[in-house]
């Protein structure tokens, strides 16, 4: 097991090594650089992390993090409010968005359709998607949800609630692989899945 001169430093080793994808190495490594740093840089990246976790929203329409309470793709007029897209979680609008191939609107879910996991339809921004759909405006649902057993449930799901309204539903096209994620998935396939969007098939 790995000794520490500094109960501090191992403390901060602890909490970076509970991020996602890094290690004790990396968190070792992290901290050492940050204690190579002048206290005020280390201060302003400790502010950074602490305004961003209590001064980022949730957009009140899309769910997408903003700095405001609406997002700015929401506001934005020149975006087609007709074209809906529906994706897993806010990782998957920064991949779309990088594309540069979709111009309408999202909606985020939260995540997607898991028993095994313990997330079903109401643990999902599901009802306020159908109710966006349902005050009108919009006459095509993307269904942009990763090519899993999950995200397929979860379009089933979807395009069953909304079957009723006029609204067209679509999923992006299958050049992504099947069990990928899109926040993965390069940005030339991404765009292209986006632009050559089928019907959904129930």
């Amino acid at each position: 097991m790995q000794q520490y001169p500094s109960l501090l430093l191992e403390r901060a080793v602890d909490e970076f090594s509970e991020l996602p994808g890094v290690g004790r190495k990396t968190a070792l490594r992290l901290m050492l650089h940050l204690l190579r740093q002048t206290p005020e840089a280390v201060d302003e990246f400790a502010d950074a992390v602490r305004k961003a976790r209590h001064e980022i929203k949730h957009c009140t329409v899309c769910h997408n993090i903003s700095d405001t309470e609406i997002c700015p793709i929401c506001r934005d007029t020149r975006r087609d409010s007709g074209l809906l897209c529906v994706v897993e979680n806010i990782q998957d609008v920064m991949a779309i968005e990088n594309t540069q191939q979709f111009f309408g609107k999202y909606h985020v879910l939260g995540g997607v359709i898991s028993p095994m996991d313990g997330v079903g339809p109401n643990d999902l921004e599901i009802d306020s998607l159908v109710e966006r759909v349902r005050e009108g405006g919009v006459r095509e649902v993307i269904l942009a949800l990763s090519s899993t057993m999950e995200g397929d449930t979860t379009n089933f799901y979807i395009s069953k609630r909304i079957k009723d309204f006029d609204v067209k539903v679509s999923v992006i096209a299958r050049g992504i692989s099947v069990g990928d994620e899109l926040e993965y998935t390069d940005e030339v396939t991404l765009g292209r899945s986006i632009l050559n969007r089928t019907a959904l098939d129930t």
